[in-house]
């Protein structure tokens, strides 16, 4: 996206835009709402990790995908968006040869970064950048709640722990994921519970197995139902699901692709003795 003039410059790598995030990209727009400026951003498309470190799939993984990573940038104050491959070429830039690229390509006259920000080969921090750039640098200190730093690695520890309502805290919204429906077994239909089997669209954490409370997203309607992540044990499934049941909705929708918002765990995955007891659960 084109810049018509000069601009705050928010730097780093926001997955998540998560509540520590957003305190940025408020000090950022009010900045360039004083200063009639607009707000840029320069980030990366993958985590520098899968450049810098040996390759884990891990490092693939996003909180959020692309697009709702955007749509959230966008409603943060992001007016012109850098999205940039972090290769061998960035990687091996020292922070003054970023400055002299991308940053002066983005016309700043404000900078603003949090406390952790390093930049460059050269690994400069936040405080180095003052002698580097020639302009204002803003140094945003940690957001943090009764636990500590409200930060990325949080995040994904918590939805790996099956945590969706700390998740919740600390992103300012419910995490969603996005599934297509494809077939399953239809034994949720025969004992009064269809579920919508879902294959996950985008490279994003998935909460630890279990069940839980959702809102699912069909064809610009929100339901409330609840999912269950993991095998399914009491039919001897070996085979990882994700699967939600949709309350008060019936229609088919294979092939849709709904959004599932993580509210809040119930429980462990069980193996139950006898479908009665699975229906009683259910009903639980």
């Amino acid at each position: 996206i084109a810049v018509p003039g000069k601009t705050v410059l928010v730097l780093g790598y926001f997955d998540g835009v998560h509540l520590g995030h957003q305190k940025l990209f408020d000090i950022a727009s009010k900045i360039a709402a004083e200063k009639r400026q607009g707000v840029a951003l320069v980030t990366f498309n993958e985590s520098p990790k899968l450049t810098l470190n040996p390759y884990s799939p891990e490092h693939l993984l996003h909180i959020l995908n692309a697009s709702e990573r955007e749509r959230r940038l966008k409603r943060a104050g992001v007016e012109s968006l850098y999205l940039m491959d972090f290769t061998s070429r960035v990687a091996n830039m020292t922070a003054q040869e970023f400055i002299d690229s991308y940053v002066k390509e983005a016309k700043a006259d404000t900078i603003v970064v949090g406390f952790d920000y390093t930049l460059g080969s050269d690994r400069k921090t936040a405080e180095d950048l003052k002698e580097l750039f020639h302009g204002e640098v803003i140094i945003v200190p940690p957001v943090e709640d009764e636990k500590g730093k409200i930060s990325s690695t949080r995040i994904r520890q918590a939805i790996l722990d099956g945590d969706v309502r700390e998740v919740k805290h600390l992103l300012g919204t419910p995490l969603p994921s996005r599934g297509m429906v494809v077939h399953g077994n239809a034994r949720g239909r025969t004992i009064g519970y269809p579920t919508a089997n879902l294959v996950l669209r985008d490279r994003t954490y998935m909460p630890a197995d279990g069940v839980y409370v959702v809102d699912v997203e069909v064809q610009r309607q929100r339901y409330r139902g609840m999912a269950s992540v993991g095998k399914n044990v009491t039919f001897d499934g070996e085979e990882p699901r994700f699967e939600v049941n949709i309350f008060d909705f019936s229609d088919d929708i294979y092939g849709e692709t709904v959004m599932v918002y993580w509210l809040d765990r119930v429980r462990d995955m069980v193996k139950f003795d006898s479908i009665d007891e699975l229906v009683d659960q259910l009903q639980k």
